[in-house]
C-alpha cells in the first residue's frame, strides 16, 4: 500500500492507506490498481465491478473523489466529490442510496495528472444524508473534504480503497459540455 504515499493520497486525502484493496473495473482490460494510469475515455461510465470483503447484513458507503481540482500543482486546489452512495447492502451498489450521481474523470487540458480515489466505509447503521442530493452536474461538488465527511457521518476510516491517475484526453470536452448543459437545465 506504499503507492498511497508515493502518490500523496496519504496524507493529502487520508491519514493512512485503507487495509484492503477495493476491486474497481470497467471491463476485463480496464482496472483501477493503486495509481495506474487510465484515460477519461476508459472510465466515462460507472465501474461495472466494485467488490470488497463485505460482512453479511452490513451496510457500506462508497465515495469517489478527485483531490486535484483545478490541478495537482495549484496551491489552492480543492477536492471534488465525483460519486457518493450510502446504505449499500454487502457489495450490491445498485441497492444503495445514490447521494451524488457518478461523474467521470475530466481533468482540464494542461493540468497534468489528477488522482481519482475510491473509498469504502463500513457503516454502523443506516444513514440519512444531512444535505440535498447532488445531480450529475458540477454544482455542489466542491470543496469536498474526505476526512470531514467521514467524521460527520461517523464512518471512521475506510475499510478498502483504490485509486488511479488520469489526465486530459479527447473525451473531456464532450464530458464538460454535457455537465454544463445538465447544470443549465436545473
Amino acid at each position: 500500500m506504499e503507492s498511497y504515499r508515493e502518490h500523496d493520497v496519504v496524507p493529502h486525502v487520508l491519514d493512512a492507506p485503507p487495509p484492503a484493496i477495493l476491486k474497481v473495473e470497467w471491463d476485463k482490460d480496464v482496472k483501477c490498481m493503486l495509481g495506474n494510469e487510465l484515460t477519461p475515455t476508459q472510465v466515462q461510465k460507472q465501474p461495472s465491478v466494485l467488490e470488497w470483503e463485505a460482512e453479511d447484513g452490513a451496510l457500506y458507503t462508497i465515495l469517489f473523489t478527485d483531490p486535484d481540482s483545478p490541478s495537482r500543482t495549484d496551491p489552492d486546489r480543492v477536492e471534488v466529490v465525483h460519486w457518493l452512495v450510502f446504505n449499500i447492502p454487502g457489495c450490491d451498489v445498485s441497492k444503495g442510496l445514490v447521494h451524488a450521481e457518478y461523474i467521470e474523470s475530466g481533468p482540464r487540458e494542461e493540468t497534468g495528472f489528477h488522482r481519482y480515489v475510491y473509498l469504502v466505509y463500513k457503516q454502523s447503521s443506516e444513514i440519512t444524508p444531512h444535505d440535498a442530493y447532488r445531480r450529475r452536474s458540477p454544482e455542489r461538488r466542491k470543496p469536498w473534504d474526505t476526512r470531514s465527511f467521514a467524521m460527520e457521518y461517523g464512518l471512521g476510516t475506510p475499510i478498502a480503497g483504490n485509486f488511479y491517475i488520469a489526465q486530459y484526453d479527447d473525451y473531456v470536452p464532450r464530458f464538460r459540455a454535457e455537465l454544463l448543459a445538465a447544470a443549465a437545465n436545473q
